[in-house]
């Protein structure tokens, strides 16, 4: 079931690569003001034949008429026998010339032999290697933009604006595992701070992994996205996907469904009818009503040509409930006399979903400490929900957190920590 296929999220990704694209282009702009190099005095010089060219070329491109400056620095060129600062200051003003036509690729290619320079001074290196990662981004040559990146930031450039242009360079040049890679490194470094990653590097994290078909990934990078952005796309998606891994175990359909209403993900007649079965076949016939209560709430249940069937279920709950409050100290008792603490785990979930809560905790830890369990994994987990029913977050934290197991308790339980860490 594919619940997302990242029309909405690719829509939003999209449109930060465009805001950084006109970024790198206004930054671009800027440097046809500042890095139009004039003709040096002293040791540095230009042949009087090269000099009126250039001169005029200068004056084009204040004048913003870029075509006229490429004409003279042509003539420029023309001359022949270049020296190496000549080739320097016509290398520079081709590249303001070719920027200011949108030639990115003119451009790239005349600050790579700006780079290449000796004539280039040491303290406009980092400057001019920021310049040549924004050409090399609007040019959509992402190779060379990911390489002059690493050498900008091997040369000391710090600018964040820059440097976040790394992981997209290789997702937009197709190295999906290795942006990947950089986005979980920045994404870890920014949690290790304290600090929030972007909604961008958290996109950019799950679109890397579904192109290079990694579920295993992409459910870790949705676990991430619903820790900073809870929507209930995002929240389904996860959920769905979560109980669809190998090995989840039939058992705790009725937990996915626990987790889902709480994440307002439940959004079908459907999903209401079966929670509700699936609630009175575990015994809980009250929590059987809260499902019953809240598809009603929602004219999901009581309208349209199944509101007989809906009636039905309706009226099964309540005798069951009937049934089983007049029974619950008997139940008890007849818990407390198995030789394993299952019943007892449950008995004591029963008594929470009535609201009494003490003494249903209390039953539930008797049963874990008991032991024999048929699932000792998925009893922590009910515990864990449990206290979050009754209110004692951080009790459900620490039980949660201990959840283990192969058949979907602990992913299970890892969620119900999300979902209570984002719960307003």
């Amino acid at each position: 079931m594919n619940l997302i296929s990242y029309a909405r999220p690719s829509t939003h990704r999209n449109s930060s690569l465009i805001r950084l694209a006109a970024y790198a282009l206004s930054f671009l702009l800027l440097l046809l003001a500042v890095q139009t190099p004039s003709i040096a005095a002293g040791k540095q010089t230009i042949r009087s034949e090269l000099g009126q060219p250039i001169q005029a070329a200068q004056k084009a491109l204040q004048a913003k008429q870029y075509k006229e400056a490429q004409a003279q620095l042509a003539k420029a060129e023309g001359v022949g026998k270049l020296s190496s600062y000549e080739s320097y200051v016509i290398a520079r003003l081709k590249s303001s010339a070719a920027v200011g036509l949108g030639d990115y690729k003119g451009a790239l290619a005349a600050y790579e032999q700006v780079l290449a320079s000796p004539e280039l001074p040491t303290e406009e290196k980092l400057q001019t290697l920021d310049a040549y990662v924004k050409i090399a981004y609007s040019a959509k040559d992402y190779a060379k933009t990911a390489d002059g990146i690493q050498k900008y930031k091997a040369a000391g450039g710090t600018s964040a604006e820059t440097l976040g242009l790394y992981a997209q360079s290789l997702y937009l040049g197709g190295k999906f595992k290795e942006a990947g890679a950089e986005l979980l490194s920045q994404i870890n470094a920014l949690e290790a701070a304290g600090k929030r990653p972007s909604d961008t590097q958290l996109q950019l994290l799950a679109s890397c992994a579904l192109k290079q078909n990694d579920m295993n990934a992409y459910t870790a990078a949705l676990e991430k996205i619903v820790a900073y952005t809870p929507k209930p796309d995002y929240w389904l998606d996860l959920i769905v996907r979560t109980s669809n891994k190998p090995g989840f175990s039939p058992s705790l359909s009725l937990d996915v469904y626990r987790l889902r209403r709480v994440t307002s993900t439940m959004e079908k007649t459907g999903d209401y009818m079966e929670a509700a079965q699936l609630a009175l076949q575990a015994g809980y016939p009250a929590e059987a009503k809260q499902f019953v209560d809240q598809g009603y709430a929602k004219k999901l249940l009581g309208d349209g040509p199944d509101a007989a069937r809906h009636q039905r279920l309706k009226d099964l709950v309540a005798k069951k409930l009937t049934e089983d409050q007049a029974t619950l100290a008997e139940g008890e008792k007849a818990a407390a006399a198995q030789a394993t603490g299952d019943a007892l785990v449950a008995t004591g979930f029963n008594f929470v979903t009535y609201g009494q809560n003490d003494k249903g905790l209390q039953l539930m830890q008797q049963g874990i400490a008991k032991g024999g369990l048929k699932a000792a994994d998925q009893a922590k987990l009910h515990l864990g929900v449990a206290q979050i029913m009754a209110g004692k977050k951080a009790e459900a934290s620490k039980t949660l957190s201990g959840v283990g197991g192969t058949d979907g308790s602990k992913d299970m339980a890892r969620l119900w920590n999300i979902q209570q860490r984002t719960a307003k």
